[in-house]
């Protein structure tokens, strides 16, 4: 694997870390910036909306420029939201410096995903995207109890400046050991040419897969704290730790899947759907029981957003592997993370603590529906297929003549 496709993880890391970093500091967030809890959640909201809405508009922008250039520029915009957040003196500031990171991470992660599925062969690429995208995960596993201890010991703006520091080591590491390719390699033909690889409906109904599988697993984890206190009984001293478990099962089952990518697409989403709708239908059902609630959780981080290295590889098989269509499949991502959370919380509200997970479920039902035509498409091309005949067999046919 080129050692450029680990940097480009370094820089996913960095940008999940920052998008991560409010949801561990409420409740010093809102005493700093004098805001309320809620406000401060709507600042997690407007990362999202920002990452969906901005990040195709801002990478069509730069589909001329060399993927290595914009990476660069991608980190300044990034660092200049970094920057203003650690400074901001209200609240107002605050989110425009979460709508600025939003953006140039959700263009970031397309880029990114194009140039390391380029930077490799065609029959490794799930696992090249496997390996860039463990800094989602690791993001996960790491980035938000990291963040999350320094700005509880140090205050929230120091939980902002390390992100920082990191986004800087980031950007060197990338101009030190990211390749940079020649203009014709990375010629994207223009944006009528892009633009016309999304009249395709095949990939439209592959975006909205993605979008189902990610809400399904956010329909949980955006919850899992107050679940397994309130439902399970855990302390809130132990929650932590049953996170890290999560994310450790994240990175195993995002390896395991990127393995699997490119060779078994569609059984590995059909797979994994299936379970982490068992799993999720088993933790709304299991949650006061603390070995089943605790074994259920870890299947959802196991089977959940650890399908993206094949959700990545089916839609670059549909469209394209260029930043466009990446970038726009990140804002599908994004869409299922923002159903999720804008839908549970009423759920929540209407039903208690139980619905966002049977909302999981119903999402991962969605999901699994969309790709029945693919999967009835791929049963009756094998169908088509003759059957392969044995040295035998061919040795018979030359040797009996045809008959009128």
């Amino acid at each position: 694997m080129p050692r450029a496709v680990y940097v480009l993880a370094l820089g996913i890391f960095a940008m999940v870390t920052s998008e991560f970093v409010v949801a561990g500091l409420m409740p010093q967030m809102a005493a700093g910036l004098d805001a309320t809890i809620p406000e401060i959640g709507y600042l997690i909201t407007a990362f999202a909306a920002a990452m969906a809405l901005g990040g195709p508009f801002l990478t069509i922008a730069l589909l001329k420029m060399r993927q290595k250039h914009a990476l660069l520029l991608l980190f300044g915009l990034f660092l200049v939201g970094n920057v203003l957040a650690a400074l901001a003196p209200d609240y107002r500031t605050m989110l425009v410096a979460r709508v600025l990171t939003g953006i140039a991470s959700q263009a970031f992660f397309g880029v990114a995903i194009s140039l390391a599925s380029r930077l490799t062969r065609p029959e490794v690429r799930g696992r090249a995207v496997a390996v860039t995208l463990n800094g989602l995960m690791l993001g996960t596993l790491l980035g938000l109890p990291l963040s999350t201890v320094i700005g509880e010991h140090l205050g929230w703006r120091a939980a902002f400046w390390a992100i920082t520091v990191l986004t800087v080591l980031a950007a060197l590491a990338t101009l030190a050991g990211v390749p940079s390719a020649d203009g014709e390699a990375e010629a994207s033909g223009g944006l009528r040419q892009e633009l016309g690889t999304f009249r395709n409906p095949r990939l439209w109904l592959t975006l909205t897969t993605s979008t189902f599988v990610i809400g399904a697993t956010f329909s949980a984890f955006s919850y899992l704290n107050p679940i397994l206190t309130e439902i399970t009984g855990f302390s809130t001293g132990t929650v932590p730790l049953l996170l890290i478990a999560y994310g450790a099962a994240t990175v195993i089952g995002n390896t395991v899947v990127g393995r699997l990518a490119d060779s078994r697409t569609l059984p590995v989403l059909v797979v994994g759907l299936a379970l982490n709708l068992a799993f999720l239908a088993g933790f709304a059902l299991l949650a006061q029981l603390t070995v089943p609630a605790v074994a259920l959780m870890t299947g959802i981080g196991l089977v959940g957003v650890t399908m993206n290295p094949a959700l990545v590889t089916r839609v670059q098989r549909t469209g394209n592997a260029r930043p466009l269509v990446n970038t726009v499949h990140s804002s599908f991502i994004t869409l299922g993370i923002i159903i999720a959370t804008s839908v549970g919380g009423p759920a929540i509200d209407a039903f208690g603590l139980r619905a966002p997970l049977w909302i999981g479920a119903g999402l991962a039902t969605l999901g699994l529906v969309t790709l029945i035509p693919d999967a009835l498409r791929r049963r009756a091309e094998s169908r088509a297929v003759p059957p392969v005949r044995t040295e035998a067999e061919r040795q018979v046919a030359r040797d009996v003549p045809e008959t009128v």
